[in-house]
């Protein structure tokens, strides 16, 4: 966090930091005329949200001149138009999402707004004019006391009452019960929890049932440890306050977001596990700061491994050393490995994706990027996508923090199978597991499991129908029978802004009979007709091609729907396992590119061209019919 504080100031420097931005409004977004609230689909209907998004209320959004407000976030998430901390307007050109959690730090809430507020009482500490200077070093000393109070877990002690922090939350209660439209947008109320003891990243995102919350939010300022947190969730839900906790990028943990023991150090064990399980059934797989699904060097046998990685502590310009405990994959492998010792399993997750994004504005499309920190990243020469005026890629060395910002991606987003968009259903969506996460795109994709499901595919209603009473949907166990093998049933369609699909895959993690999980990816459904190969398991490449200097890419490759029955060739019933369902979609330009194109030079050598989005769905359990 010292180093955070350091890289805050010296880009802003160069950036205008201190000076503060002016207040700004949303495009007006009128109310829609009364009607009538839809019908409820007992088959489901997908909808798409972002759980994780800064306001102004976050005191780092406020040091990038972010001043949008919670209404603004609002705004935005249902198809306006605000503004960006440098002035542009920021628009989704994908259309409105169905829901939002606004999710600012519970620490320090609210207060720097306060502090630049004249007349306000905190406007009276002694480096409140310091932290508005537009001298960059008095700006960092006077912003290393809040990003040290982070790193050591203290509060500082001239904010100890927390009446602004009271206020904040507030503020961000009533926004989310005036923009509660039942049947058409969803509020999610919550808040981030940023325990980042020693720089690593344990950040969680709390989300709430409904606008019945604590009074105040439980920070890392209280603990540090995620324990106490889960504690806190449990004697808040003996009230009638239901949550729940997501941690998010854990490829920022260097390796402990996962880890195999408790805070203490003790082994992991039965009441621990279920503790976990019971208040964190949700991950974050990829967001803005990387994807954490896995990494090449944990998945040396998966050539889609390697999708938007970034290596780097959170907020500092510090690499990476540990990559175990610190991707989706291998925790859920850690997982069955946890439950085969002790009983239960920590890490039984369900996949969603985020923005993180502290502009108040998710940045979930390649070629519509404005990143994520305000004027620190807020131009192509920023964020590294562009070398400065009167430089070339050959005599420009990028300092280590735009190098960071160049690793960021487009993403994501959250897709959940409910029956109508209510704070009920979406919410018990998440908490039943029946979520997918996307990199950006609304890719829409459903999976099941059951047996004797696999003559009635996904691709009509009877079949859904089918899926749901004879089988179990994403999320969810699978109990084994004595004989048998499951069938697993999937179904993907494209978003029509983005690019056709080119694969579908099942990813399986199992226990051998020594006890080590293991991992193999399975194609399922091949684009263009294709075949898989029995040997190795995968579609031949479909030639789909991108043209780098326009980004246009082939039309008539890929599928807008694939759609498969599948069943296990290594399956054994005898073993516990998971299964997730990844969809592919053909090769598109990366936001780095599209940025190339629109500044007039070429593309960053040192990054990818294109991309190609995907989608992530829960795992599927199986669960071995235990001996009598």
């Amino acid at each position: 966090m010292k180093r955070f504080a350091i890289a805050v100031c010296a880009a802003a420097l160069l950036a205008g930091c201190g000076e503060q931005a002016p207040t700004v409004s949303p495009e007006t977004v009128k109310a829609p005329a009364p009607a009538e609230r839809p019908a409820a689909n007992p088959l489901k209907n997908a909808y798409f949200g972002d759980l994780h998004l800064h306001t102004r209320n976050s005191f780092d959004a406020y040091i990038f001149n972010v001043r949008a407000s919670p209404e603004e976030a609002y705004a935005y998430a249902k198809g306006g138009t605000i503004k960006h901390a440098a002035g542009f307007d920021m628009k989704l050109n994908s259309g409105p999402l169905d829901f939002l959690a606004i999710t600012d730090h519970s620490e320090y809430l609210g207060v720097l707004p306060a502090i630049n507020t004249e007349g306000d009482p905190y406007s009276n500490v002694p480096y409140a004019k310091d932290l508005f200077s537009t001298d960059g070093g008095k700006v960092t000393a006077a912003f290393r006391k809040f990003a040290d109070t982070l790193d050591e877990g203290k509060r500082m002690s001239d904010f100890a009452d927390l009446r602004t922090v009271k206020s904040a939350w507030h503020d961000t209660i009533d926004a989310a019960k005036r923009n509660y439209e039942p049947g058409k947008f969803t509020t999610l109320v919550g808040y981030e929890f940023t325990s980042a003891p020693d720089g690593r990243n344990l950040h969680r995102n709390v989300i709430f049932s409904s606008d019945n919350v604590p009074e105040l939010p439980y920070t890392a300022l209280e603990s540090q440890n995620p324990e106490d947190l889960w504690t806190w969730m449990e004697q808040q839900r003996a009230k009638g306050i239901e949550s729940l906790s997501i941690p998010h990028n854990a490829n920022g943990s260097n390796g402990t977001m996962y880890e195999r023991t408790k805070w203490n150090g003790q082994p992991a064990d039965k009441a621990w596990s279920e503790l976990r399980a019971r208040n964190e059934p949700l991950t974050e797989i990829t967001q803005v700061k990387g994807t954490s699904e896995t990494h090449p060097l944990l998945s040396p046998n998966d050539e889609f491994a390697g999708f938007e990685i970034m290596e780097w502590y959170i907020g500092q310009t510090k690499k990476i050393t540990k990559f175990d405990g610190g991707y989706v994959r291998n925790a859920l492998k850690a997982g069955l490995e946890i439950e085969s010792k002790v009983g239960a399993n920590p890490y039984k997750y369900g996949l969603v994706g985020a923005s993180d994004s502290h502009n108040a504005a998710g940045s979930y499309e390649e070629n519509n990027y404005h990143s994520k920190v305000g004027i620190r990243d807020a131009s192509p020469e920023l964020r590294g996508s562009a070398p400065p005026k009167g430089k070339t890629w050959a005599d420009y060395k990028m300092p280590d923090g735009i190098s960071r910002f160049s690793t960021w991606g487009a993403s994501g987003l959250t897709g959940v199978w409910a029956q109508e968009n209510t704070r009920e259903e979406i919410y018990g969506a998440l908490k039943r597991k029946e979520t997918f996460a996307t990199s950006g795109p609304r890719i829409r994709v459903r999976f099941f499991a059951g047996y004797g499901i696999a003559a009635s595919p996904l691709t009509t209603d009877e079949g859904v129908k089918n899926a749901y009473t004879n089988g179990v949907a994403m999320g969810s166990d699978l109990i084994g029978k004595s004989d048998g093998k499951p069938d697993f049933l999937v179904m993907a369609m494209r978003d029509a802004n983005s690019a056709p699909l080119q694969r579908v895959q099942v990813v399986k993690g199992w226990l051998d009979k020594s006890g080590k999980a293991q991992e193999k990816v399975f194609d399922v459904a091949c684009s263009d007709g294709g075949k898989i190969d029995p040997k190795t398991q995968r579609c031949s490449d479909n030639g789909a091609k991108v043209d780098v200097k326009t980004c246009a890419f082939d039309q008539d490759k890929g599928d807008a729907e694939l759609s498969a029955s599948w069943s296990d060739p290594e399956f054994d019933p005898k073993q516990n396992a998971f299964y997730y369902a990844r969809v592919i979609e053909n090769p598109t330009c990366r936001w780095s590119t599209w940025d190339a194109i629109r500044s007039n030079v070429e593309p960053n050598p040192a990054l990818e061209k294109t991309i190609q989005e995907r989608a992530y769905t829960s795992p599927i359990w199986f669960i071995p019919t235990k001996a009598s």
